[in-house]
């Protein structure tokens, strides 16, 4: 079930970056410089950072950034995203037991986490970023039902 919400919301960031240019998508809508690429690409880097990093212990590098390289396209970055997506499925869905605490804590904190406690976090860190992308994509185009 959590997975389930998980999806319908990252389903939703992909939706709202769909039909746009490139350009359109890189467009900052607000002074921080926030933009619906800068939303997919920090998703992908938190994704991998909860799952892979902090459940299953991987070595792996966390780019949470929301500053996009000019030479990377929405394409890619939803594929990226959409890939992470299903690696993090694939931890959750391979672990017995949702009480299973992570490999290591998250840095900064002292205690592990479970994966259930992680999910829980990626549904209302991805919703939270999903409201923004909706706001986002109605400055660009006036889009409000997508």
């Amino acid at each position: 079930m959590l997975l389930r919400y998980l999806n319908r919301v990252r389903d939703a960031i992909v939706v709202t970056s769909e039909s746009l240019s490139d350009d359109q998508a890189r467009t900052p809508g607000v002074p921080s410089g926030t933009s619906l690429l800068g939303i997919i690409q920090h998703l992908t880097g938190v994704e991998r950072h909860w799952f892979r990093f902090v459940f299953a212990g991987e070595d792996v590098e966390c780019n949470m950034s929301m500053e996009v390289p000019r030479d990377v396209s929405r394409a890619d970055l939803v594929a990226a995203y959409q890939h992470e997506c299903a690696r993090s499925n694939a931890i959750v869905f391979a672990c017995p037991d949702l009480s299973t605490l992570s490999a290591i804590p998250n840095p900064g904190e002292d205690d592990r986490v479970s994966l259930r406690a992680i999910t829980a976090h990626m549904i209302e860190e991805t919703a939270r970023h999903a409201g923004q992308a909706d706001i986002l994509r109605e400055q660009i185009d006036g889009a409000t039902e997508l």
